[in-house]
């Protein structure tokens, strides 16, 4: 079991983490519409770069839905908690990912 201490830690991290990607996501455009030079005489290179960003914010956007649903938990005992096996997840898991909703077998069961 977690101590109060290294909960906070986690909670610490989550909260930073949120912030990293909050501003990612603004300087990416998030929630704007993104430009992109139509007349651009590459226009494959454009549409590359489109896709990228758009992936990259799709990425960002799952991040930070994992880790304001880690934050959520906080106000319950179900931090910690594998969301498949209802086993504690492992400390080290926790250090390591403090977002992580499954235990590491969950999590290998499910690759």
């Amino acid at each position: 079991m977690l101590t109060e201490s290294a909960m906070e830690g986690l909670r610490t991290t989550l909260e930073e983490e949120r912030e990293s990607l909050r501003s990612q996501l603004s300087e990416l455009g998030y929630g704007a519409q993104l430009d992109y030079d139509p007349n651009f005489a590459d226009s494959s290179q454009v549409t590359a770069e489109r896709g990228e960003t758009e992936a990259l914010v799709q990425n960002l956007v799952a991040s930070l839905g994992d880790v304001e649903h880690a934050l959520e938990k906080f106000g319950s005992d179900r931090f910690g908690v594998c969301e498949n096996c209802g086993q504690r997840i492992a400390e080290a898991r926790l250090e390591a990912r403090p977002e992580a909703r499954l235990c590491i077998e969950c999590a290998a069961k499910a690759r």
